[in-house]
């Protein structure tokens, strides 16, 4: 072995304002050169007349440097050596190296291609303690043979511009206590201006009720550490709360949960006393008895069963107190003693418990024989008049020149509904020619229509299977009741019924390319962004129509959205009833069979809140099945996976090609606020502008800009 001489460079450590070791986001960092004014770098050379410039300048943070600079490129056989002290492992079992320097090209340099090398080697050697000059080169192991991206020349010199280049190596496992970096120059041209040596760990987050501990990640590129949550104060266990550190330093899915105990809600991350009924306030009053009505709270924890309302008359709780139960924010509490105060406090009930009581609020019944306050005699709130009602007719709120959509479940005759809206087809005019599916009715099938005086239409035809019962019958009218009312190039269109003889028949525009999941599935990777940019704008136009007639779909996924052989998609399914079941994997129970979650907004999961926010929430996940070609939303997570990780923040990533602007679109799709989300309206116009200006596709700026204005 060669002797090795140490030439210069004293390891003294001069912190330049910054605390060391430092955390930026993952990362741990355990040396950083710029932070000191002298190298933390030893030169060692086995090569006497080898000389290597050090010089200090700044960084592009204005931080101090120590660059380490050789550039013998003349000379043969060149073995220069840097290597820094002994760096304490802090329990990391991989770390990361991180190097930016600059590398001159050797073409640029006349009479040296025989002894110019454009690459530097890049080692490590595990001890226990600090060995100093006792390590022989024999003793390191090579890590990698780093090459630049960018080397510069004469030219780039003369003007001062030097090309950074930027190289993270990671190294592990790692067992020792500590280990050496050396750093290997073989006759480049070449400058090292910053060294960083990090490990990554996963920073402590809370996550459903458990809260998980900073850990270290593992000791190789693919390993996983698993890591046991511990539940808040007041929750316990429903299912071991467990995550997994990535090897990236990123928490993986979160597998299990915490609840809440009973007499607690979820506020926050934490578990706290449920919140209270707001703002009770005194409806009506008479002699006996008092209406109540009141506000739902903001953190019910859990779908509201019922309310509680508690009252006494004044200064006797202690003595006697009844209570009244009520489904609906309001109440009529009766059997009250003329002329006397009562205190009222009213609290919701959620399958998790009870929540806190209100505020008192104090009322006095009316005196036998006198008005009691404003609530006697006339009052224009209560007045009758055409200028004062909103009329309901039919399930229908009527507003002055606004079209709304009617609910045919309204109607206590379903023919009823479907005759109003609908056109009467003749069984004769009607020829099937094939079967191309099954429905939830009955069999789907291709045929043709002939009408007078018109040429035969292709046609798509849904049949009631026979044997049906009269809630089938009333389920299945009710769709082409609903497609009735609706007309739009984006809307499935309805061509009529038949109902007076059987099968009983819906009778729809024939849509040549089917479901635009298995068209997408069939055609992967044929169509350019634009295209499948154009396919989204008819969606939303046809949900902008329908969310403007007031229809909330509550099924949007690309399954129900069908394709012509002109790609043009229509929007379609409206004949499914849902109610939401308070199980397990809280899904949606048609009369079909369940809808998956993977589309449904969390507040609607949670809540039942459907709302055109809750459909806008939907077309996001669309608009990811549409640029992954037909991908499945969430893969092979299980729904119970699924509304955990939706509930934890996780949003499905953008699909391999997908543009930013679009991945930035489905993000604010996926707003947990539903208030923040686009409506229909502006989700078109950002279409829109992004097929006109194509470029724009990569600048979510751009698309901030939109949604804003």
């Amino acid at each position: 072995d060669a002797m090795w001489n140490l030439l210069s460079l004293a390891f003294t450590f001069y912190r330049v304002g910054h605390k060391f070791p430092y955390i930026e986001k993952n990362k741990h960092f355990m040396l950083d050169n710029r932070f000191y004014l002298y190298n933390v770098l030893y030169m060692i050379t086995i090569v006497s007349k080898t000389h290597i410039n050090v010089f200090s300048s700044v960084d592009e943070l204005a931080l101090h440097l120590i660059v380490n600079q050789v550039c013998n490129v003349m000379s043969p056989s060149q073995n220069n050596w840097l290597r820094t002290g002994w760096i304490p492992r802090e329990g990391a079992r991989r770390i990361y190296i991180e190097v930016k320097f600059t590398l001159r090209d050797c073409n640029s340099m006349p009479g040296v291609l025989g002894t110019c090398k454009e690459t530097f080697n890049l080692y490590y050697y595990e001890s226990d303690r600090a060995v100093g000059s006792a390590i022989r080169e024999n003793q390191f192991i090579k890590i990698d043979t780093i090459a630049a991206d960018e080397s510069f020349t004469g030219v780039d010199l003369g003007v001062r511009r030097l090309k950074l280049n930027t190289e993270v190596r990671g190294v592990g496992p790692l067992n020792r206590r500590g280990f050496y970096l050396a750093f290997q120059d073989i006759g480049a041209c070449i400058a090292l201006t910053s060294v960083r040596v990090y490990y990554k760990r996963c920073v402590g987050v809370s996550r459903n009720l458990a809260v998980f501990t900073d850990v270290v990640t593992g000791a190789d590129s693919s390993s996983l550490v698993e890591v046991r949550g511990q539940c808040v104060d007041h929750a316990e266990e429903r299912d071991t709360p467990k995550m997994y550190c990535s090897a990236e330093g990123e928490w993986l899915v979160p597998i299990g949960r915490c609840v809440c105990s009973a007499g607690f809600e979820e506020h926050r991350d934490s578990c706290v006393a449920p919140s209270e009924v707001l703002a009770i306030r005194q409806e009506n009053t008479s002699q006996n008895s008092v209406t109540l009505m009141w506000h739902e709270p903001d953190q019910p924890n859990g779908v509201i069963l019922e309310y509680d309302i508690k009252y006494y008359e004044k200064d006797n709780e202690e003595q006697s107190y009844s209570t009244l139960k009520s489904k609906n924010t309001s109440a009529r509490v009766s059997g009250l003693k003329p002329g006397t105060k009562y205190i009222f406090q009213v609290r919701a009930r959620t399958s998790a418990g009870c929540g806190r009581f209100s505020q008192n609020i104090e009322i006095q019944t009316g005196k036998a024989g006198v008005c009691a306050g404003l609530h006697c005699g006339y009052s224009k709130a209560f007045q009758d008049s055409d200028e004062e009602k909103m009329h309901y007719q039919n399930g229908h709120v009527s507003f002055p020149d606004a079209r709304f959509y009617i609910d045919p479940h309204t109607y206590e005759d379903p023919c009823q509904a479907v005759h109003e809206f609908a056109r009467e087809i003749e069984a004769s005019r009607i020829k099937i020619e094939k079967i191309i599916g099954s429905g939830e009715f009955g069999e789907v099938c291709y045929g043709r229509m002939r009408l007078p005086g018109k040429r035969d239409i292709p046609v798509a035809l849904k049949t009631l299977k026979a044997g049906y019962t009269e809630k089938q019958k009333r389920d299945f009218l009710a769709e082409a009741s609903i497609m009735a009312q609706f007309d739009h190039p984006n809307v499935i269109r309805l061509e009529g019924v038949v109902t007076h003889s059987k099968p009983v028949m819906i009778i729809t525009e024939y849509m040549e390319n089917g479901s635009l999941d298995s068209f997408l599935r069939r055609h992967d990777g044929q169509f350019t962004i634009i295209q499948l940019v154009g396919l989204l704008r008819g969606i939303a136009a046809g949900m902008t129509y329908l969310s403007d007639l007031g229809y909330i779909h509550r099924d949007l996924a690309a399954r129900n959205i069908l394709v012509n052989s002109n790609l043009v998609c229509k929007v379609s399914d409206f004949g499914l009833s849902r109610v939401l079941e308070d199980d397990s994997d809280a899904a949606y129970t048609t009369s079909g069979g369940k809808i998956p979650i993977r589309w449904t907004a969390p507040e609607a999961i949670a809540y039942r809140k459907f709302s055109s926010s809750s459909d806008v929430w939907s077309y996001g996940v669309v608009m990811w099945e549409v640029m992954s070609y037909g991908e499945r939303p969430y893969w092979n997570l299980t729904n119970r996976d699924v509304i955990k990780s939706v509930e934890e923040g996780y949003r499905l990533p953008a699909p391999m090609g997908c543009p930013a602007a679009l991945h930035t679109l489905m993000l604010d799709c996926w707003q947990k606020d539903r208030n923040e989300r686009p409506r229909f309206c502006q989700i078109v116009t950002i279409l829109d502008k992004l097929i006109r200006n194509p470029e724009n596709l990569k600048s979510m700026d751009t698309l901030c800009r939109w949604v804003r204005n």
